[in-house]
């Protein structure tokens, strides 16, 4: 018994050392720090998505990166009727899952008084919570293309 909780320890330790590690990779990188600026991206989900995305001028538009990450809705079309079900899930399954649980959080906060959130607000009032959430994360890969592309930071919309 002793044996595990020692393990446990070390084990908090390590992640810990690794959270320092990844923090400061992040303060020093700068399109990581602007990608922390689109609420949704933390410092964590920011140092991915800046490690882990090809240039942002590879894509075409948002559009295509948020494809890429595979939040796009999958379209099945038959006899001339187009459905859109799901998302594809093809392509980063952790990056995009890290966007899904940012834009959770998102709606979780979402509030009308706000001009950034009034969008997820809507949204929520006529989809279910996941889905809507997934087109907040939508929403949000196609901004982070923008500011990885443009080279600037986000500005949230101004009320009005």
């Amino acid at each position: 018994m002793h044996g595990i909780v020692e393990q446990l320890r070390h084990l908090g330790a390590e992640i810990e050392r690794l959270e320092k590690r990844i923090l400061a990779w992040h303060q020093g990188s700068d399109v990581s720090r602007r990608l922390a600026t689109i609420p949704g991206i933390g410092p964590f989900t920011a140092s991915a998505i800046a490690a882990a995305a090809p240039d942002g001028i590879l894509f075409r538009s948002g559009r295509h990166f948020a494809a890429w990450l595979g939040l796009t809705p999958k379209a099945h079309s038959s006899g001339g009727k187009e459905r859109q079900v799901g998302i594809s899930k093809q392509g980063d399954g952790y990056l995009r899952g890290l966007l899904v649980v940012g834009a959770t959080a998102v709606m979780r906060l979402a509030s009308k008084d706000y001009a950034s959130r009034i969008w997820a607000t809507k949204l929520l009032e006529r989809k279910p919570a996941k889905l809507a959430a997934v087109a907040l994360a939508n929403k949000t890969a196609r901004i982070a293309w923008a500011v990885m592309t443009r080279g600037k930071t986000y500005e949230a919309p101004v009320a009005a």
